[in-house]
């Protein structure tokens, strides 16, 4: 029975449905399959057919997926990048290879690393592409199930902490690839820095926190509050350049990794500050699941940006921008 109901599946339909989910339109599915509009219709009526299901509605802005499209969407994900994987030459030739790359990036790592190995992929391998998410609390789970080939982010040194801001699971391989500070940002002529900048002074001020990871709070306040401290958090919003921007036209104080900072600093022209307290550094740190350790596609990736990205430091930052 099985095999049978595996002998009635058409490959070619699953990937015309996975395209139509991420394209919300028919038109530019058809371009993506190098197939005609009609031959689209056609596929998506087989499929409804096939799921019992409208799979998805038509509105004024594209069609939209029913729950069960919705459903089906990460099992397609995860079916999609095994197959990939398969049918990729097990010696990966960047050259001719038309991988794509799935990538979970913590916001702050597109200013920081990927100028350091982008133009090195582009010219090594001019048909690869790196599909690149939002680091977000699924993007482990994505490693694991295959969905995402690589993973970004930062991770805390301070091991009392690690696992309270981001567990790590044991099948999840890691390379740390670059260590960074916390700094503050201010506006020009904010009232802060007519004042001794200490740590009382830091806590009266108001700020704007980043939620990363789907977490409200880093190992900062975690550590202030075992010293019984809090900061006053005004808002918190949903990445770096969002808290920078406010901080051009506010009193609000914004606390981040100090390669952000400097450089935000310059393009809005605000104010840098140290912060003043001890807090260990973090890590921006590669992660890959055990099972691609020897996937010759994922290693020529990891190699490239941990290659391109040993020699780098926060000077190297401040002189390149």
């Amino acid at each position: 029975m099985f095999f049978e109901k595996l002998a009635k599946i058409d490959l070619n339909l699953l990937l015309t449905l996975h395209l139509l989910l991420e394209e919300k339109s028919v038109t530019r599915a058809a371009q993506r399959l190098c197939l005609s509009q009609s031959a689209v219709s056609k596929n998506l009526a087989k499929l409804r057919e096939q799921f019992n299901d409208p799979l998805f509605s038509r509105t004024s802005y594209g069609l939209q997926p029913t729950a069960k499209a919705r459903n089906l969407q990460e099992q397609l994900h995860t079916l999609l990048s095994h197959l990939e994987s398969i049918t990729e030459a097990s010696n990966f030739d960047p050259k001719s290879s038309h991988y794509r790359f799935r990538l979970g990036l913590v916001e702050s790592t597109y200013p920081l690393l990927l100028p350091h190995f982008m133009s090195y992929i582009l010219n090594k391998a001019p048909n690869v592409m790196l599909d690149t998410h939002a680091w977000d609390t699924n993007t482990l789970k994505k490693l694991q199930s295959g969905e995402m080939d690589i993973g970004i982010t930062g991770k805390d040194l301070d091991p009392k902490y690690a696992n309270i801001t981001m567990y790590t699971p044991e099948d999840i391989c890691s390379k740390e690839i670059y260590r960074d500070s916390q700094m503050c940002l201010v506006r020009r002529n904010h009232p802060v820095l007519k004042q001794e900048w200490t740590l009382d002074t830091y806590l009266q001020q108001r700020h704007v926190q980043v939620r990363c990871d789907g977490k409200d709070q880093w190992l900062l306040d975690y550590k202030l509050a075992d010293r019984g401290l809090e900061r006053s958090i005004g808002i918190i919003v949903p990445d770096f350049n969002s808290a920078a921007s406010l901080c051009t036209h506010t009193d609000l104080v914004f606390t981040a990794p100090s390669h952000f900072i400097k450089l935000i600093a310059k393009q809005l022209n605000l104010v840098v500050l140290p912060l003043p307290t001890d807090l260990p550094q973090m890590t921006y740190t590669l992660f890959w699941h055990q099972q691609k350790e020897n996937d010759a596609a994922n290693c020529w990736l990891r190699n490239t940006i941990i290659n391109h990205c040993k020699d780098l430091s926060i000077s190297t930052i401040a002189d390149e921008h």
